[in-house]
């Protein structure tokens, strides 16, 4: 089964861009981040039209929105509310009736990196550690997890780790914050699986870098993970930076990967 996931920046905008991608990456299920739009307004019907028919999204006009769809039916379907806010950043589904599918748009965090004067820093911090403590309460579970998560980890997620240490995305209490989610959930992190921890990888350009390619200032901020009971059934993994060239481009890259299942 090939599951790929994108923060498109608009799903309607972009959903030609979207159809172009799973015809041409052969994708079985697609989660999407940051749909910005009502679910009566989601684009159902064209999914349908290249056999993406099991379909499960909660959005809003303008911002976030999270949606799953699928060649295949799934058994189940839910979502969290985190931090107590109804703002469509998390839903899930179940494949192959005993694998929970998570996708997840992670709050940006505004731009001080302070919880004391920053009110959206710190919605995502907690965000992160709800995240932390729903998962560590349910590790024996077959489990996926997807997402842009706005968080670049490692010092070679980003394109500059001492200049980026202060700006929100790559800051310690955000990265230590992350690491600890991936260490008590059990996750397997799969694209450092295939990428060593000592490469570069980036799947978010910035669209002020107008030769982005040139100048290569990324920061992985898009992220794939797996239970590791489930790790061995995981065939590849690849960050497909192709759709970052297209016509009006999300600023964020699919991720794509193989999984056995």
């Amino acid at each position: 089964m090939r599951i790929a996931t994108w923060n498109i920046n608009s799903v309607r905008l972009r959903i030609s861009h979207v159809l172009k991608f799973i015809e041409k990456c052969n994708i079985d299920i697609l989660c999407l981040q940051e749909t910005k739009t009502t679910d009566e307004n989601f684009p159902s019907e064209d999914f349908r039209k290249v056999g993406m028919k099991y379909q499960y999204y909660r959005g809003e006009k303008s911002y976030n929105g999270v949606a799953i769809v699928s060649r295949f039916e799934f058994t189940d379907s839910g979502y969290v509310n985190w931090c107590k806010k109804n703002d469509t950043r998390h839903i899930y589904i179940k494949i192959n009736n005993n694998i929970e599918l998570h996708n997840f748009y992670v709050p940006a965090g505004g731009d001080e990196p302070d919880i004391s004067i920053n009110p959206k820093f710190e919605h995502k911090i907690s965000f992160i550690n709800e995240m932390k403590n729903y998962f560590s309460l349910n590790t024996k579970k077959n489990k996926i997890l997807v997402g842009d998560l706005n968080i670049a980890p490692l010092e070679q997620d980003v394109w500059s780790h001492k200049q980026l240490l202060n700006v929100v995305s790559h800051t310690p209490i955000e990265t230590e914050t992350l690491l600890d989610l991936i260490q008590t959930g059990e996750w397997v992190d799969i694209m450092r699986e295939f990428v060593p921890h000592n490469e570069k990888l980036y799947s978010w350009w910035s669209y002020r870098n107008r030769n982005w390619e040139i100048s290569n200032r990324g920061r992985r901020l898009d992220h794939f993970w797996i239970s590791k009971n489930l790790f061995s059934l995981v065939k590849s993994g690849v960050i497909y930076k192709d759709t970052r060239s297209w016509e009006k481009p999300s600023d964020h890259v699919p991720i794509i990967v193989d999984i056995d299942i």
